[in-house]
């Protein structure tokens, strides 16, 4: 038995839901398709698929398998990638991770140029402020925003994050307008906590070299981006939010800037990838497409000595 060709086989049988179409598919008799798997199952003494006259299912095992097999099959995939000509197309499943907001505002609208350049490239991309574990989810690549930790994963910084502090005008006509960041202890802020660890985060404010930093009362306090947003166009209270995703609100008059006359800090974005794990052509055209994408943003583009070598980072926040 040709061990890969049956695990390809039965990751066939998976996706298509059963042998005539796996069969179909990968242009070979429906007979060897059920000979390939069964003599995968016999070769790993357990049960793949639950086989009824109607359909085909996979079984708690199979499903941890198919997992493991789709892995596989696709280092198998990059390593022939790594030394053919495919490296001028690259193609296969890859799988990416990024931040709520700044995959809808920014990745997934800019997606189309992507996929002009890249058409064989089969893209998941999970959208949440989650941390993933790149390796334990199988996951090729993340773009995080914050602060990095010494870690096992390679980071490229590809851009930075800077923030803007808003209000609805309904909060405003209710609240007044905040003239000093100390003023915000009398009013209702939007908090942001990590949903790693449920810290809330610090408001902090920079001016002529006076800079201030602390935790400020609210009434709610979240861990999406596009619900953050949501809750200070509600009027729920004063938000520090993402430049890029504060601005169209501004424009439409939804938000107001507050307290002008301060900046923020602003956060490093990095794209992240295991260092254990081949960097393949499809993850390498991805990191240089995203960070090509920041470089074109007026808001997120490096300043001009910020383009560091890559370097083993994970993000903590």
């Amino acid at each position: 038995m040709n061990k890969l060709q049956a695990m390809e086989v039965f990751v066939q049988v998976v996706d298509g839901g059963g042998f005539t179409r796996a069969a179909e598919a990968l242009q070979l008799p429906k007979a060897t398709v059920s000979t390939l798997v069964a003599s995968l199952e016999q070769a790993l003494a357990v049960k793949l698929l639950h086989r009824t006259t109607r359909q085909v299912t996979v079984t708690a095992d199979g499903a941890a398998y198919y997992e493991r097999c789709l892995r596989i099959l696709a280092d198998v995939k990059d390593a022939e990638e790594s030394i053919s000509r495919t490296r001028l197309s690259p193609s296969g499943r890859l799988r990416v991770d990024a931040p709520t907001g700044l995959s809808g505002d920014i990745v997934v609208p800019a997606l189309p140029d992507f996929f002009e350049r890249y058409p064989d490239i089969s893209l998941e991309l999970g959208s949440s402020d989650r941390l993933v574990d790149l390796v334990e989810e199988g996951v090729d690549c993340a773009i995080r925003a914050g602060v990095l930790a010494n870690s096992s994963l390679i980071a490229r910084r590809v851009g930075i994050l800077s923030f803007i502090a808003c209000a609805a005008p309904s909060y405003l006509e209710r609240y007044g307008m905040p003239r000093h960041p100390n003023e915000l202890e009398r009013h209702r802020c939007v908090n942001y906590f990590s949903s790693k660890t449920g810290r809330i985060f610090p408001w902090d404010f920079n001016r002529s070299g006076e800079r201030i930093e602390l935790p400020l009362p609210g009434a709610i306090a979240l861990n999406d981006s596009n619900s953050y947003v949501q809750a200070g166009l509600a009027g729920l209270g004063v938000l520090l939010m993402a430049d890029f995703q504060a601005r169209p609100h501004i424009e439409s008059g939804a938000l107001v800037p507050v307290l002008t006359d301060w900046s923020t800090d602003s956060i490093p974005i990095h794209v992240v990838y295991p260092q254990n794990r081949h960097l393949s052509a499809k993850v390498r055209v991805f990191v240089e497409w995203v960070a090509d994408l920041f470089a074109a943003h007026p808001a997120m583009r490096l300043r001009p000595l910020a383009a560091p070598q890559p370097v083993s980072l994970e993000a903590i926040v």
